[in-house]
């Protein structure tokens, strides 16, 4: 039987309050470090996610990536490379807990570069304008979300690093919509309603990531959580 929807928002809302805390855990321990690399770091945070909440699943592929390879998007698959004593490193990882998806993403910043500390910074402050943006208007497409928090962050001064900002989150295996992949990503090609319901009747819930670039400097950072809950 599925669970009713303020039974499935507290379940989702647990699922990041677990990755959350996994995610301060990870800077607490120092697990970052220059010295190690990218899959020896996405190991270590697998380890500690067994460690604190029992044997861990995951829904997409853990990534840990550093310099350079933080302008790749998701779909591509970097050679590991070894962190740096000044570098930037984002962690995107998606646990399953009590067969509700968490998708949490952060970008730690080793070093004095105040380059990559404004970005870092500029992360979490894109993201909660783009969350602010989306309470505001009850119509709002995946196109015009987009849209916004493209705008956001050339005003800032970087440049986005994908071709969508968010994606569907919920059960597991969250579904897309059947036929009509574009409408289970905030994209420039979604002109439906975020705020809809699913072919099950369940209300659609969504993740708002920010991958931020700077090409010419060669890297980028990344930020996400929920933006429906």
């Amino acid at each position: 039987m599925a669970d009713d929807e303020i039974t499935r928002a507290t379940r989702l809302l647990d699922a990041q309050a677990k990755a959350e805390r996994l995610f301060a855990e990870i800077g607490a321990r120092g697990l970052v470090a220059p010295g190690a690399g990218e899959r020896e770091v996405s190991d270590r945070i697998r380890d500690l996610a067994n460690d604190l909440f029992g044997m861990t699943r995951h829904w997409h592929k853990r990534i840990v990536r550093s310099g350079p390879n933080t302008l790749m998007p998701y779909r591509e698959n970097p050679p590991d490379r070894t962190i740096g004593a000044d570098d930037i490193v984002f962690a995107d990882f998606g646990p399953i807990f009590e067969e509700y998806e968490a998708d949490f993403g952060r970008t730690f910043v080793l070093g004095d570069d105040p380059v990559k500390h404004r970005l870092r910074d500029d992360l979490a402050e894109i993201f909660d304008a783009g969350k602010r943006f989306f309470a505001a208007d009850p119509d709002i497409t995946g196109a015009g979300l987009y849209a916004e928090v493209e705008r956001l962050a050339k005003e800032a001064g970087w440049e986005l690093g994908g071709w969508h900002a968010g994606h569907l989150v919920g059960e597991f295996p969250h579904e897309t919509i059947e036929g009509a992949h574009t409408e289970s990503y905030i994209t420039p090609a979604n002109d439906t309603p975020l705020r809809r319901t699913d072919k099950a009747g369940r209300r659609c819930h969504w993740i708002l990531e920010i991958h931020l670039v700077d090409r010419e400097r060669e890297f980028g950072g990344f930020y996400e959580e929920l933006l429906t809950l």
